[in-house]
């Protein structure tokens, strides 16, 4: 492991209010080589300098910290334990595979409709020698119909470019009633919020909050919409494969 992997990722993740172990820290270092390595022949990431990995993917997924504080100002990892997530359209892991690495207890499924992306992140996983976790191909529009994964877990997250009314309707259908879906995106996005309001209701959700904050050392704006699912999602949705993303709820 180099010197200015340690010392960045350690100093970025303690000024988000999470301390790393030594483990953590060598797994994140291994999935940052096999990352920059598979991106050589494959698509993965478009950002592959050591320290822009740092901050802009591995820090920038730890951010749901920000959002998902059990006991008031200070999160307790431990209170994730037990808990199921899925990432839906993980891409390269991100950030599924981030916070299985951040939260050893937390049992994570990660998505994808691409499945060479999923035989990267299965050599990763076996690499770093961790449990509880799982790929599955598909798409989250056939997926989120599937008994076992429609409305089964407490967190569902997605780190994507689709807009928010897209996005819930892809997500929505996994989480259990009570659960959440944590959606990241880019900063500004009160419109886009109010925009997707009646989708997220009609879906069963609920927005809870909007947590902006700024990458550490950068000036790279940042948003987590939590969303808190308050009812069961009616059984049309989502609707098949495309049409979430061509004709958004309005």
């Amino acid at each position: 492991m180099t010197d200015s992997f340690y010392k960045q990722i350690s100093k970025e993740s303690e000024a988000f209010g999470f301390s790393l172990n030594d483990l953590q820290i060598e797994q994140l270092f291994e999935y940052f080589l096999c990352l920059v390595e598979t991106n050589k022949v494959m698509n993965l990431t478009a950002i592959t300098e050591e320290s822009e990995v740092v901050t802009k993917h591995f820090i920038d997924c730890m951010a749901i910290i920000k959002a998902i504080k059990p006991e008031g100002d200070t999160f307790v990892s431990s209170d994730l334990s037990g808990k199921k997530l899925i990432d839906v359209g993980t891409g390269a892991g991100f950030p599924g595979l981030v916070l299985k690495i951040m939260f050893p207890d937390l049992d994570v499924t990660l998505t994808d409709s691409l499945m060479k992306r999923l035989k990267f992140l299965d050599q990763v996983i076996e690499k770093l020698d961790l449990k509880k976790i799982a790929t599955i191909h598909g798409r989250a529009e056939d997926l989120g119909h599937q008994k076992g994964l429609r409305e089964s877990f407490d967190f569902v997250t997605s780190r994507a470019v689709a807009n928010l009314s897209t996005l819930s309707e892809y997500d929505l259908p996994f989480v259990k009633k009570g659960g959440f879906f944590v959606a990241y995106k880019s900063t500004g996005i009160k419109d886009e919020i109010d925009s997707a309001q009646h989708a997220i209701e009609k879906l069963g959700g609920k927005v809870v909050s909007d947590t902006e904050f700024v990458l550490p050392d950068t000036d790279i704006q940042r948003s987590i919409i939590l969303i808190q699912k308050i009812k069961e999602t009616p059984k049309q949705f989502p609707r098949k494969a495309g049409t979430p993303s061509k004709d958004p709820i309005v």
